[in-house]
């Protein structure tokens, strides 16, 4: 039996499907664009275009309600915890999903959320921050992060993503390097993380990263040495909230 989980996120929208609830069959992810139901409709020619119509399917993510084909929406908590048991075991381990608009620190274990936090108010910390501060740069985010590993000495001091990309206006007019520029702005975003997991985790606590920052290495190399633990990821860690919702669309349908 095929199940799938919807992930329409503020930035891109993830798509999982699974057979018999263990083995990924198909996997893809598209930008979300100014409409989540288009990008839901979109999602469905898909699956028809692939014979997966008509599987169970739950929706989760910042555009969940808007998936009329979904038989279930589910919140982006429990979706990633339950994704974070498939890539990763039961845990227990500190889930850090940086997405576009937010990041959540989820820490799980037996499968299951056992607590969280969330920041939703601002983009500091998060995808969207990154972005604006690549387009700063004329550079796209993965290229900013690979720039960002030869740099050093710079930092972002605001918290702000408005008065941040001045801060970076000003380090532009200055003559700082691109190199260090870039260092400041990944090393704002591991600070932003880093505060928010030490109010939910303990010294040397299991971590994993999610979300579309974990593709990239330097990401992971420098929230692992800020945490002072190893941060684990995987090649399907930004599906997390979508595998996690094939998984509720599996269980819901075996009862």
């Amino acid at each position: 039996m095929y199940s799938i989980g919807v992930d329409i996120g503020s930035t891109c929208a993830k798509l999982a499907v699974l057979e018999d609830g263990q083995e990924l069959a198909f996997h893809t992810v598209m930008p979300t664009g100014w409409s989540s139901g288009n990008t839901a409709q979109a999602i469905l020619d898909l699956l028809e275009e692939r014979g997966f119509q008509g599987a169970p399917c739950v929706a989760t993510g910042y555009g969940r309600r808007n998936v009329p084909y979904a038989q279930k929406a589910v919140t982006e908590i429990t979706c990633h915890a339950k994704g974070g048991g498939f890539l990763f075991g039961e845990g227990p381990y500190v889930l850090i999903d940086i997405g576009g608009q937010d990041t959540k620190i989820i820490a799980v274990s037996g499968g299951a959320v056992q607590d969280f936090l969330m920041n939703d108010k601002c983009s500091a910390g998060t995808g969207r921050f990154l972005e604006i501060m690549a387009n700063t740069l004329c550079v796209d985010p993965a290229r900013l992060c690979e720039l960002a590993r030869a740099g050093s000495g710079v930092s972002i001091s605001s918290m702000c993503t408005v008065f941040a990309e001045s801060e970076v206006i000003s380090l532009i007019g200055s003559g700082a390097s691109k190199e260090d520029i870039a260092f400041g702005v990944v090393d704002s975003i591991v600070n932003k993380v880093a505060s928010q997991y030490g109010r939910l985790a303990g010294p040397g606590s299991a971590c994993c990263l999610t979300g579309g920052l974990c593709e990239s290495p330097y990401i992971l190399e420098a929230l692992s040495k800020k945490l002072g633990t190893p941060v684990r990821s995987s090649p399907l860690a930004r599906y997390a909230g979508a595998i996690g919702a094939a998984l509720i669309a599996y269980g819901e349908n075996k009862r």
